[in-house]
């Protein structure tokens, strides 16, 4: 049982800064923050849960059923991710590549804390034995002061891929695509430090001032952290609607606003970036299916393009009704890992992924987000993220792009790069 208290807050960004630093006294934390974006689907504006009552922490082996029966058992909020190695439970595939970080496959918390801001309205429901902390819980966030400590130093970062290696292998996934093995497949390469302490909380405090994307996320999970800018959505459930809404299609952002409009009219106009999305839509259209009253999937968005802080993307949205015998889990596990960072046919492309990268994806093109006790639920993609392992003191962050028959393995390169712009300047502390 919850228990519910309403609030009007004054400033609701100032809140969310003050709720954001007082949280980190918990060992638990999920902070999602949507930045001021305005989108459909949006149910808040900020989100926190702290401080589990009870936890699940599995690797790949039956982790579906494990988290449908967690939350069938407690019908309340659940929050946390899921990791891209999962595709493990769901079809017979491996993860044998370097793994750096050693985060679980799946971890979900119930909170003992939660709190949901829209507009200046805020909702803080926490569960019975600590809803006499309440008021004071309150109180406590509105005196929280914001200054973060600066970590020493500056972080040195490595290149797991090599600028000649990364073209080797893109030419590979390419044979792979004219052979007709595959038409689409998502490459990705991971920077890293070694030896590296940072102060979690400055970075993600960082990273979101630079991107400012409408689906940031800050996790922890004892020494496990995520501090993550990501702009795209995997999967919203709305009573029985399912929304999904890839990205493919980038290109950078221009400080002067005619060269910028250009760059967004070419993006809109290129027809391998426009090409890229409708197969990927195609595989949603279809992972959807799996779980959708017949003839309900359609495509709301086709391509549309939307405008970030740092870089234009095109976005699609497809819709489908659920089948009234499945539930929540169900859409998950017929969908994850998600078609934006996969490929197409999606086994296919996940054994050649498997094959041609060299780390273990783990958290990164992962999931992130919640369950609510009604079995809706709202999850991200977990890009733009840098992850980080304090026990081990190791930090990491990935970037890839959609390889098609169209692709030049240079400039497949140089759009993983500018993916990395903001990631590098925040840990290397030239932002």
């Amino acid at each position: 049982m919850r228990t519910t208290a309403h609030h009007k807050i004054t400033d609701p960004n100032e809140f969310k800064a003050k709720l954001l630093h007082w949280s980190q006294q918990f060992r638990e934390i999920v902070f999602l923050d949507g930045n001021g974006y305005h989108q459909k689907y949006q149910e808040y504006d900020c989100v926190l849960a702290a401080d589990a009552f009870l936890s699940l922490k599995t690797d790949h082996h039956n982790a579906f059923q494990d988290l449908r029966e967690l939350q069938q058992t407690t019908n309340d909020w659940l929050f946390g991710y899921l990791s891209y190695d999962l595709k493990n439970d769901t079809e017979k595939l491996e993860s044998q590549n370097f793994d750096g970080l050693l985060f679980p496959d799946m971890y979900f918390f119930q909170p003992k804390r939660l709190f949901l801001l829209k507009g200046n309205q805020l909702e803080m429901h926490y569960l019975t034995m600590a809803d006499d902390e309440m008021e004071a819980d309150l109180q406590a966030v509105i005196d929280q002061k914001t200054d973060v400590p600066h970590a020493n130093g500056r972080l040195s970062i490595s290149q797991r891929i090599s600028q000649k290696d990364y073209l080797r292998k893109v030419s590979k996934m390419l044979e792979a695509i004219h052979r007709g093995d595959i038409y689409e497949a998502n490459f990705c390469m991971e920077f890293y430090s070694e030896q590296a302490k940072i102060n979690p909380l400055e970075t993600y405090c960082r990273l979101n001032t630079i991107s400012e994307p409408p689906f940031s996320a800050f996790f922890r999970n004892a020494d496990d952290y995520l501090m993550s800018a990501s702009p795209e959505r995997y999967l919203k459930k709305q009573g029985r609607k399912i929304v999904s809404q890839p990205i493919k299609g980038t290109a950078r952002r221009s400080e002067n606003p005619k060269e910028d409009a250009k760059i967004r009219h070419e993006l809109v106009t290129n027809q391998k970036e426009r090409s890229e999305n409708i197969m990927i839509v195609d595989l949603v259209r279809n992972d959807l299916s799996k779980t959708a009253v017949k003839g309900s999937v359609h495509v709301e968005e086709l391509c549309k393009d939307y405008s970030f802080r740092q870089v234009h993307h095109l976005i699609s949205t497809v819709i489908s009704e659920l089948l009234p015998t499945k539930r929540a889990v169900d859409v998950l596990q017929t969908t994850f890992p998600m078609g934006s960072m996969t490929g197409a046919p999606k086994i296919s492309a996940m054994k050649i992924i498997e094959e041609l990268e060299e780390t273990k994806r783990g958290l990164y093109s992962g999931a992130l987000g919640y369950f609510a006790p009604d079995g809706d639920f709202d999850f991200n993609v977990v890009i733009r993220t840098i992850l980080y392992n304090a026990s081990l003191n190791y930090v990491s962050f990935s970037v890839g792009s959609a390889i098609t028959a169209a692709s030049s393995p240079l400039k497949e390169y140089e759009e993983c790069l500018l993916k990395a712009v903001a990631m590098r300047k925040v840990l290397e502390r030239n932002a």
